[in-house]
């Protein structure tokens, strides 16, 4: 990526009494990015973000927000922050409209057109003037949100923002945050233990297992391609021939009735090209792509085996 990282993890480590909760956590997120924060409870999701917004101090390393470190100039690095951490507080007796026009009194650079955009935003423009103790859950989470960027943060900071919220509810807050990040370029920093909802919603996920980033996957297809050695699914006529054609072309067997390759982007035409050759009809081609769910799997060896 080309533009500056809006935020930049280095070897930031935590330490309480003897035991290293987090472990040289280094991580980058970019204008316009969803990037996951993906791990079990008590991977040390939560204590990470505490260290970015502040709530919590770093025992080494460090975190720069907009080019400002937290630890040596935070008032102009947290400017830069909108964050979520845990469930967004208002007050209910109030409406949403007053709830943020109570926030964007805080800072005098939030008129009320930019609360009407963020309104607009998240959808809550039919209800916004009904009082908060009548939202739903999910409809707090998404005035959290508008409360959270209508300073035009740099940085959207949400730790486990979809729990307790039903399908439709993590849906819509999925959409609004793709929207944030497209419309207003905001990077979002969100964790979660959510493995089909990050998949869904992030750019790139980064696995932290006991402290430490094992693992940092590119998702919907940034990475450019199909990797080497994917299986690749071929629907023919005739499988058992069309596995004796390929013989020495690499593992070629059947699958559910279909003919399964370990091949790479450039190898699929080949092989395409071969069958047809040899008069085999080729119905459709498609690949076997591994879901995040087996990906986080595999990499922190949670198969369980019997």
């Amino acid at each position: 990526m080309s533009e500056a990282p809006v935020v930049r993890l280095q070897n930031v480590t935590k330490v309480i009494g003897k035991r290293t909760i987090i472990d040289r956590v280094s991580f980058e997120v970019h204008p316009g990015e969803v990037y996951g924060f993906l791990g079990p409870n008590g991977s040390g999701k939560t204590t990470t973000i505490r260290m970015i917004v502040g709530l919590m101090g770093m025992t080494a390393g460090d975190i720069h927000i907009a080019g400002h470190s937290v630890r040596t100039a935070f008032p102009k690095a947290i400017l830069n922050v909108g964050a979520i951490v845990e469930n967004p507080e208002m007050y209910k007796f109030l409406t949403g409209y007053q709830n943020l026009l109570h926030y964007a009194r805080m800072n005098p650079t939030i008129s009320k057109q930019r609360i009407e955009e963020v309104v607009e935003l998240v959808g809550l423009k039919g209800r916004i003037h009904d009082k908060v103790k009548k939202y739903s859950l999910g409809m707090r989470q998404r005035l959290g949100v508008a409360q959270a960027v209508m300073h035009r943060p740099k940085l959207l900071v949400l730790d486990e923002p979809t729990n307790g919220l039903d399908p439709a509810g993590i849906r819509e807050l999925r959409d609004y945050l793709r929207r944030l990040a497209q419309d207003e370029g905001t990077a979002v920093l969100v964790s979660s233990h959510l493995l089909s909802e990050m998949e869904l919603m992030c750019d790139r996920v980064a696995i932290l297992q006991n402290g430490q980033i094992i693992d940092v996957r590119s998702l919907h297809g940034q990475s450019g391609g199909i990797a080497a050695a994917e299986e690749v699914l071929f629907d023919v006529d005739r499988p058992e021939a069309a596995i004796a054609i390929l013989q020495g072309a690499g593992s070629a067997k059947i699958v559910d009735g279909l003919l399964a390759v370990a091949a790479d982007r450039h190898a699929i035409a080949s092989i395409n090209r071969r069958l047809v050759e040899a008069g085999i009809q080729v119905y459709g081609i498609r690949v076997k792509v591994k879901s995040l769910e087996d990906q986080f799997l595999e990499v922190t060896g949670s198969e369980t085996n019997g």
